[in-house]
């Protein structure tokens, strides 16, 4: 029997993962091949809002439960009921592995992205959900000193709102420091591989709007190659320095962004919309990863968008200018306004 596109993906090197927790999507994701899944506060909102029927009952349990709460309490009283039936789709995944696949990943509370030890804290008390939880913490300067705090204690992470070789650099340095720490500690962390996410679509979608605000001619298939040039440039400078977090694409908004990053050692997480899309379409995978970008394109970025130029050299950006960088504000935002989504319906459900 032919096997499907997204086992041929994953015979050639990488793991697929659905990019929702929710529990629909993620048990069809898991049937066809998925190893993992990621949430965040948007994804957190579709999911509830997707089945009233199935998450109204468990929040006005939670309302009754704790009935002295704030309405930003609830929340994640809410979110972690979501994530705990999350990783219990996943949990057999998680065993077949023997630890080493299966996670879902829980992001920190998007108002706490400068105070690391909020985000520490918060990232302990996500353990309690189950053994295959993993930790987002976003790649700004305090979420970069969390992510070596948790591999320091052997916590999975996940950096995330990350766009540019300069973030996926910090990252993956913060990981190898809090891993040697835990080793001097004692720690078992032999195998232990974080994950560092590029959102290939978010600089894309930055890029046009850049050309949008400035009357900027440049085709936008050219721009489509921005976050697939700075993933695969990451990718080979990982494998060059040996280090231990594994890259993961996300932030999907054409075939491109899982037809050309397909290979070794890396996790394509994919909306559920997308991956669908993929196995109905009439693209072959194959190992895409080494294969250069076209260097005109490159080249073509570079000249017309210093913010290209930011993303794709390795010293392109400043660690204090990380939290700064238009891709970051615009996906802080739009994470904070998510979570006023959450915050929304459990005011809606508390004042029905």
């Amino acid at each position: 029997m032919l096997r499907t596109r997204m086992q041929r993906t994953q015979d050639l090197g990488a793991a697929f993962w659905n990019d929702s927790c929710d529990l629909r999507e993620l048990t069809h994701a898991v049937q066809a091949g998925a190893t993992g899944a990621t949430s965040n506060p948007v994804l957190v909102a579709q999911a509830v809002e997707a089945a009233p029927q199935q998450w109204t009952p468990v929040l006005d349990r939670l309302l009754v439960d704790h009935p002295a709460a704030r309405e930003d309490e609830l929340v994640w009283h809410l979110v972690a009921a979501v994530a705990r039936q999350a990783a219990q789709v996943l949990a057999p995944v998680h065993s077949r592995s023997g630890g080493r696949a299966g996670f879902l990943c829980v992001q920190t509370d998007p108002r706490a992205y400068r105070d690391a030890a909020r985000m520490a804290a918060q990232a302990q008390g996500f353990m309690a959900l189950g053994p295959n939880v993993a930790v987002k913490v976003p790649a700004v300067p305090a979420g970069i000193a969390t992510l070596e705090e948790l591999a320091a204690q052997g916590i999975r992470t996940n950096a995330t709102v990350c766009f540019s070789l300069p973030q996926a650099l910090a990252c993956a340095e913060a990981a190898e420091r809090g891993i040697a720490r835990a080793h001097r500690a004692g720690l078992a962390v032999d195998g232990f591989r974080p994950w560092v996410t590029i959102m290939v679509g978010r600089l894309d979608d930055h890029l046009k709007r850049l050309a949008a605000r400035d009357g900027n001619a440049i085709p936008a298939e050219l721009m489509d190659w921005a976050g697939i040039a700075v993933f695969k440039r990451a990718h080979a400078l990982f494998q060059a320095r040996g280090y231990r977090s594994t890259l993961l694409a996300a932030a999907y908004r054409h075939p491109g962004h899982w037809s050309e990053l397909i290979g070794k050692d890396v996790v394509l997480s994919m909306p559920y919309r997308y991956w669908n899309e993929f196995e109905a379409s009439n693209i072959e995978p194959r190992a895409s990863l080494q294969e250069p970008v076209d260097p005109t394109a490159v080249e073509a970025l570079l000249r017309h968008f210093p913010d290209f130029q930011a993303a794709y050299e390795p010293d392109g950006l400043a660690p204090n200018a990380f939290a700064t960088y238009g891709p970051t504000v615009h996906t802080l935002q739009q994470f904070l306004t998510g979570f006023d989504r959450v915050v929304h319906l459990v005011r809606t459900r508390l004042l029905a």
